[in-house]
């Protein structure tokens, strides 16, 4: 079988899609420079698929451990998953986001040209869309980010094209994902975000484990049904087997960029989430609520047909079950990796 090349591949999306890929059958390969995750979570996947990735620990901006890792592993494919992620501290820090990230593809992007690797698969993001004109969202709708972090997938996904455009050896799956949550049924890795969670769930389940005493409930007057903003939650297996459903058909292709939603097509709002959260815990998870964030937008959710329809992908997985593998994760692991397993 082919090599596959994981960029990220120890963080939270990017650990859940190598057990995909093994379990598929691929040779993975991690790089990542594990300023933003653990060791630990590589250990547990290869507990999980029966086979441990190879680990190269390295920054995809570093160009010589960028070209060593890539003469050793010789991938046929790189999907790409490292980079900064959090909204509110791309609206903080613009220009840490700006040079984390546009660095880190610009230098992979040239990497993968010298050794004459010229498949990827782009881990991008719903936030490219912002303030959407009309919902679903379908890949042809308009971009126009309402932050610095989607700024900079929307760049990166515009680089990636027009090398795909000037070169047809190239090829390209440009992946715009929406809400990912939930967790490995097995509870051996989750989400471990580093310091106070920027994300619904995972906050939630820290509350829910004693690590913060209520969650922060930012906006309860938008114009939703219940005040809350409203967002497509997607099983983050769901969206592991996208990436590889994407893989498999880049692999047939050559001169194409090819763009897809990955989601579930349903909204659900921050109250909905916290009441099955609360169902799955047992636990009261209480919140403040608070003005909303900037960059946040109302509503959003997927028009996932395009990726049923070339790639027979679509998620299985209902909220329910992301709360619950969710809070497997959790509750075994209630300090995440570093605290080992409780």
């Amino acid at each position: 079988m082919a090599t596959v090349l994981v960029t990220g591949g120890a963080g939270y999306i990017g650990s859940h899609t190598c057990v995909a890929l093994l379990e598929a059958g691929y040779e993975v390969a991690v790089l990542d420079s594990l300023a933003n995750s653990s060791a630990a979570s590589i250990d547990a996947v290869g507990e999980i698929a029966g086979r441990r990735p190879r680990l190269h620990i390295a920054d995809c901006r570093d160009e010589s451990s960028l070209e060593t890792v890539l003469a050793e592993v010789r991938p046929d494919a790189v999907l790409h998953f490292a980079g900064l992620k959090s909204v509110p501290d791309s609206v903080a820090d613009p220009l840490r986001y700006y040079r984390h990230n546009l660095d880190s593809a610009a230098v992979l992007l040239a990497a993968m040209e010298r050794n004459g690797i010229r498949q990827i698969v782009f881990s991008s993001s719903a936030t490219v869309y912002g303030l959407p004109d009309e919902l679903p969202v379908s890949e042809t709708a308009t971009t126009r980010p309402a932050n610095p972090y989607g700024w900079t997938k929307l760049l990166i996904e515009q680089m990636i094209a027009d090398l795909v455009r000037a070169d047809p050896r190239w090829s390209a799956a440009l992946l715009r994902y929406f809400n990912p949550v939930g967790a490995h049924p097995s509870g051996l890795i989750g989400e471990d975000p580093e310091g106070i969670p920027g994300n619904l769930m995972p906050y939630l389940l820290q509350v829910a484990v004693g690590r913060h005493p209520h969650l922060p409930l930012y906006g309860t007057d938008y114009p939703t049904p219940d005040g809350t903003a409203v967002r497509d939650y997607i099983h983050v297996m769901d969206l592991a087997d996208g990436h590889l459903a994407a893989l498999e058909h880049l692999r047939s292709s050559s001169g194409q960029t090819h763009t897809y939603n990955l989601g579930t097509g349903q909204g659900v709002s921050v109250l909905e989430v916290v009441s099955a959260m609360r169902e799955a815990t047992g636990h009261p998870l209480p919140h403040e609520e608070l003005d909303r964030r900037p960059g946040d937008v109302p509503e959003l959710w997927a028009d996932p047909g395009q990726a049923l329809k070339e790639l027979g992908w679509s998620a299985s997985r209902t909220l329910a079950d992301m709360c619950r593998d969710a809070w497997a994760w959790q509750s075994t692991h209630p300090q995440g990796f570093r605290g080992g397993k409780a």
